[in-house]
């Protein structure tokens, strides 16, 4: 037996529709090309598929059994086929993204919903990890794009830049809160939040209150910006936060202040050197990009 596909297919499509003008209208094709293809058939599986009943095709049983297998093989290339079409017009792919814990409660969701609007047939692979694991699961080919804090630690990585002012949060209830901007100077030995001893948040505020001769009371240790927020709103001190945890946060128990000298947090949108980046991913990489510009500060303002 040598039966081709666009055999099967006329034969579904005359099954399906009822006539042999319903199946030339679905494929395209002339009434007696469908009618030359089910011949064709006919002789490659030695079958009789069809009964002429007064100028209509009447499928025998056989055609029955033999449409049920056939039913699943051309839906699946119908399947195929629309998703060429969907890709081609952008409207379905994969992201694959890990970001750092900061963007993965508001930020990102915010981003996916947006993204999504014009393509339904979107699916999204997403986990959120610290930023040296995000680091080596994009280099390892698990995501194709990683948002995370400087430092890289892997050459084999593409970056774009960007840094983010961070604010000073204290308790609604603190005498902190009569001012507008926040010193060394004037938080002297308040007691104060920090995340992770060698966060570059933390180093850069030690270095300003050294600056400053101020003493720099460090009460709690925490590995989030979102948990040292939380003890924030418990009275336990101040702390630095970054927008993003900012921007998903109910702003309930605390106020926040600019602090001088600015501290900033560097933020790096990453990608495999070596792997090129899909069109749906190039495409998200931009809108999250556009976002983060409208975010970020300049680097001299540090």
């Amino acid at each position: 037996m040598n039966a081709s596909f666009r055999q099967y297919q006329a034969f579904h499509a005359v099954i399906e529709t009822g006539t042999v003008t319903g199946a030339a209208a679905q494929l395209g094709i002339s009434q007696p090309g469908i009618s030359n293809l089910l011949n064709q058939l006919e002789r490659a599986t030695r079958l009789k598929l069809f009964e002429r009943n007064r100028g209509r095709l009447v499928p025998t049983p056989e055609a029955a059994l033999l449409f049920d297998e056939i039913d699943t093989l051309v839906r699946g290339l119908d399947h195929v086929n629309q998703a060429v079409i969907d890709l081609q017009n952008q409207q379905a792919g994969q992201l694959q993204i890990a970001t750092n814990h900061s963007l993965a409660f508001g930020f990102m969701p915010s981003q996916f919903r947006k993204f999504a609007e014009t393509r339904p047939n979107l699916t999204i692979s997403f986990q959120s990890q610290f930023s040296t694991r995000v680091q080596e699961w994009v280099m390892a080919g698990l995501f194709e794009i990683g948002i995370c804090e400087l430092p890289l630690r892997h050459d084999g990585l593409e970056a774009r830049n960007y840094y983010f002012e961070t604010l000073c949060a204290v308790p609604e209830d603190s005498p902190l809160a009569e001012h507008e901007v926040l010193t060394p100077k004037i938080m002297d030995d308040y007691p104060f939040i920090v995340i992770g001893s060698e966060h570059m948040v933390n180093r850069r505020v030690r270095e300003a209150f050294q600056t400053h001769n101020a003493k720099w009371r460090i009460t709690c240790h925490t590995d989030l910006f979102r948990n040292a927020l939380n003890l924030v709103k418990h009275g336990f001190g101040a702390t630095l936060i970054d927008p993003f945890t900012l921007s998903s946060d109910d702003g309930q128990g605390y106020v926040l202040r600019r602090f001088e000298p600015h501290i900033l947090l560097d933020i790096v949108i990453v990608t495999a050197r070596d792997r090129p980046i899909s069109a749906i991913g190039r495409q998200f990489m931009d809108q999250v990009s556009e976002q983060m510009e409208q975010m970020a500060v300049r680097r001299g303002r540090r």
